[in-house]
């Protein structure tokens, strides 16, 4: 069994949760989350609806709620593959494993409260950190499973999700942009709901997507096969959220019928489908899967790519592997009014020089300044657990 401290090793010096360099890590995954980096940046940029016609834009259409349905798909990858990929860590590596991924979604949480404290309150600007670092925590039990386990978890809360955040969005409170210490500190019950079930990224169905993404994780994504696989399961999951308001229309007697759409017309759960979750004022388990099948095409697309001109997607790649340093960074320039007056200009300026930053950066540095922070907390807390002595834990257990 010699190969299997050689994989632990590599992920103790990669840290949990996918702050590794750039050359160790996958340039397709990288790629996929500078695409919902790139999808995040523009909806906060560009306007959401016309001036005249009050309809939805194609950015906000497209890019909204899909990007973050993606980014967190990738957060499972990425965990997955610090912690074992294709054979989940046992023992004290997976001990290491958890209290890694603890301090790493302790750090993002105080980086999305910090930013919260200058973002305005209910402004238009939802800022995704705070329920990425509560999304992490809740993934710490699910970290030893199989991809068939995560899969079989992720249908259930696929299931049980949008039933909860649909029973209770008329009693709990309406979400609010951004959450500071104070707030949380002030009304904790508030924040817990919103971050679970009726915020702008109501964690219990987003765990659908780190769930699938943890499984993903466990397969050979160096494959070909697996990687068209992707494409594939994908575009099957698009064209069922697409048709299935149709089937249930003409099949069921009408969308009001349908338990999960909270009697929305056809119009209006149609445009929620295409937009995808983060559009809904409560999640559906329809345009769950929307933006689920977009993560895995979005995926599988940029494994294909990277396979045959990895090069090409080196810009992309560049500010995946540093997307928590510009996704802050842009937070801080919106919240600041940069580029209110000017989006289209703005969204240029914003993603270019995103792009040349990641690149001059890794190339003269690394890791961004955000992850090297926590990769190094990650790497220092994991050792400390692999050198202490081995204690009957429940970290240690399965």
């Amino acid at each position: 069994m010699s190969w299997r401290p050689r994989t632990e090793g590599s992920d103790l010096a990669g840290a949990a949760g996918g702050a590794r360099r750039s050359s160790r890590r996958s340039v397709g995954v990288d790629a996929a989350r500078g695409l919902a980096l790139i999808g995040l940046m523009a909806v906060h940029v560009l306007p959401g609806r016309g001036d005249v016609t009050q309809e939805p834009t194609g950015s906000s259409l497209f890019l909204s709620g899909n990007s973050a349905a993606l980014l967190t798909l990738l957060a499972g990858v990425g965990l997955a593959l610090s912690c074992g990929g294709r054979f989940p860590h046992t023992g004290r590596w997976l001990a290491a494993d958890r209290v890694g991924v603890a301090v790493r979604a302790v750090l993002i949480t105080v980086v999305g409260l910090g930013i919260g404290t200058v973002m305005p309150q209910d402004g238009p600007v939802d800022s995704l950190l705070f329920s990425y670092g509560v999304l992490l925590l809740l993934a710490i039990p699910f970290l030893h499973l199989s991809a068939a386990a995560l899969l079989a978890c992720a249908a259930v809360f696929w299931l049980v999700g949008p039933l909860l955040v649909q029973a209770l969005a008329e009693v709990l409170p309406v979400h609010v942009s951004s959450r500071t210490v104070a707030d949380v500190v002030g009304e904790p019950g508030g924040t817990i709901c919103q971050l679970l079930l009726t915020g702008a990224y109501p964690v219990l169905p987003y765990l659908v997507y780190l769930l699938v993404g943890l499984g993903v994780g466990r397969v050979h994504l160096r494959e070909q096969a697996v990687q068209i696989r992707l494409l594939v399961v994908g575009a099957g999951l698009v064209v069922f959220a697409g048709a299935a308001p149709s089937v249930v229309d003409s099949a069921f007697g009408g969308y009001g019928r349908l338990p999960q759409t909270g009697g929305m017309s056809q119009d209006e759960l149609g445009e929620a489908l295409v937009r995808g979750p983060g559009s809904l004022p409560t999640d559906t388990s329809l345009a769950i899967a929307a933006g689920l099948g977009v993560g895995l095409l979005v995926l599988g697309a940029c494994l294909l790519i990277g396979r045959k001109s990895g090069a090409w997607l080196s810009p992309l790649s560049a500010m995946g592997a540093m997307a928590l340093t510009l996704y802050t960074a842009h937070l801080v320039a919106v919240s600041l009014g940069v580029g209110h007056g000017l989006p289209y200009t703005w969204v240029v300026l914003h993603l270019g020089a995103a792009a040349w930053c990641a690149l001059a950066w890794q190339r003269a540095l690394g890791q961004g300044p955000l992850e090297r922070v926590v990769s190094t907390s990650v790497g220092t807390a994991r050792r400390t657990v692999l050198h202490r002595p081995h204690r009957n834990h429940w970290l240690y257990q399965q």
